[in-house]
């Protein structure tokens, strides 16, 4: 299994180029589910998790061509409308199938998902809302299991916010008929992404960026193309990693407005930010301070501060001149980093959902373990300042969601190694 080696000290500067948001990709690719035609998507970024998308979309019948960062599907010779656990069991967004499927085919057999052990992220919302559209939904063997001859228009209402449930049941929403009205939807700009894409590709949709999403459903959605969305959490990622270190980089192909409250979080600590824009593409330019001042977060859903740089954030309050406070709203098991950054000297002391962070001078390189995807980047981030190496183990999380994110670094000026195992 491999590991990274993180040796710290070095200040990051220069510039790199942001991929395509994978949390908008995915459930983009299986909008390609919902036409008999062809659906072609650019900025696609080189992820385990994409790979593993493709391949459960080949194994449904789906034509897939890729070439770079260009992938073309077509689901005319869709076949198969299961979703085996062999293919499920490591990503959670494999559920996004299960609207797109019985929309098409009017059934579906979906393994109930895995992914990163951060807590519960049940799928009973995407399961009501497929009965409230007239649906027969149950679970059988670890399958959500799904039937209907054409799915009905309804007013939908989430007990809770969720961003792949108001996106699986907007993609199912399509071909359905009549209107479906989504209340108390998820506002994140991956599911406006999203939403823009089906409407390249015919769909009827208003609403999508607030907690209220109108589908008209039609007969049928027609051949498109579409540019995947830059991915803001490798953004804020790259912007901690640039202030953890005092650096001063610019970040390509990205925009401060898809992440407001990180950006001011990052202003409150002590950087400048600023955001340009030329004819040919949107950047973001940071300069850090030699030390940062201690910033508290609370996570919440978008626009509030996205619980996808919580950890970042924790490695940055590590070594920030003062005592932050860090409270996690979203997911109940997101502070199994924090074990982590303590072996490498952070200060920290957990109460519930509760973080309170001491500010030290230095870390100290050490083994530490990645729990889960963002833990294992805080875990990068960290080991930029860390005296001496840091060793981060079971980096496969990391590598589901960061295309080349040691190469990247490395040439802002880290030294970071991966060892085969």
């Amino acid at each position: 299994m491999d590991k990274l080696v993180v040796t710290g000290g070095a200040r990051l500067a220069g510039e790199v180029t942001i991929s395509g948001a994978k949390n908008a990709a995915l459930p983009i690719l299986c909008a390609s589910l919902l036409s008999a035609e062809p659906l072609r998507l650019t900025n696609v970024p080189a992820l385990n998790d994409i790979g593993t998308m493709l391949k459960l979309l080949a194994q449904m019948g789906v034509k897939v061509e890729r070439a770079g960062a260009e992938v073309t599907l077509n689901a005319g010779a869709l076949s198969n409308p299961v979703a085996p656990y062999e293919l499920v069991k490591t990503m959670r967004a494999s559920i996004l199938v299960l609207g797109p499927l019985v929309a098409r085919c009017g059934e579906a057999s979906v393994s109930l998902p895995g992914g990163c052990a951060i807590g519960a992220r049940p799928v009973d919302q995407h399961i009501k809302g497929l009965q409230s559209m007239g649906a027969e939904v149950g679970v059988e063997h670890g399958y959500v299991v799904a039937k209907v001859g054409r799915l009905k228009g309804a007013r939908l209402f989430t007990d809770m916010v969720t961003v792949t449930g108001t996106e699986n049941l907007m993609m199912a929403a399509c071909l359905a008929d009549g209107e479906t009205v989504i209340e108390n939807a998820a506002r994140e700009p991956e599911v406006v992404d999203l939403a823009q894409c089906l409407i390249s590709m015919g769909a009827q949709i208003s609403g999508a960026g607030t907690d209220l999403i109108r589908i008209r459903g039609v007969e049928k959605l027609r051949a498109a193309s579409h540019r995947i969305m830059p991915d803001r959490i490798e953004t804020g990622t790259f912007l901690c990693a640039a202030a953890i270190t005092g650096g001063e980089i610019r970040l390509l192909g990205t925009s401060t407005g898809y992440l407001d409250a990180v950006v001011d979080k990052l202003l409150d600590a002590g950087c400048e930010i600023t955001g340009e824009k030329t004819a040919k593409q949107e950047s973001i330019h940071i300069i850090a301070p030699p030390r940062l001042k201690a910033v508290s977060i609370r996570t919440a859903p978008y626009p509030a501060f996205p619980t996808d740089m919580q950890a970042q954030f924790m490695a940055i309050n590590a070594v920030a001149d003062g005592t932050a406070v860090i409270r996690e709203t979203i997911f109940e098991n997101r502070f199994m980093h924090a074990v982590e950054m303590q072996r490498l000297g952070a200060d920290i002391k957990i109460d519930g959902n509760t973080a309170v962070m001491k500010g030290v001078e230095k870390l100290q390189g050490a083994t530490v373990m990645a729990t889960d995807l963002r833990a294992s980047a805080s875990l990068v981030v960290a080991g930029l300042v860390a005296e001496g190496e840091t060793h981060i183990e079971r980096i496969y999380h990391l590598d589901r969601g960061y295309a080349n994110i040691e190469a990247k670094l490395n040439a802002l000026g880290a030294n970071i190694k991966r060892e085969r195992a």
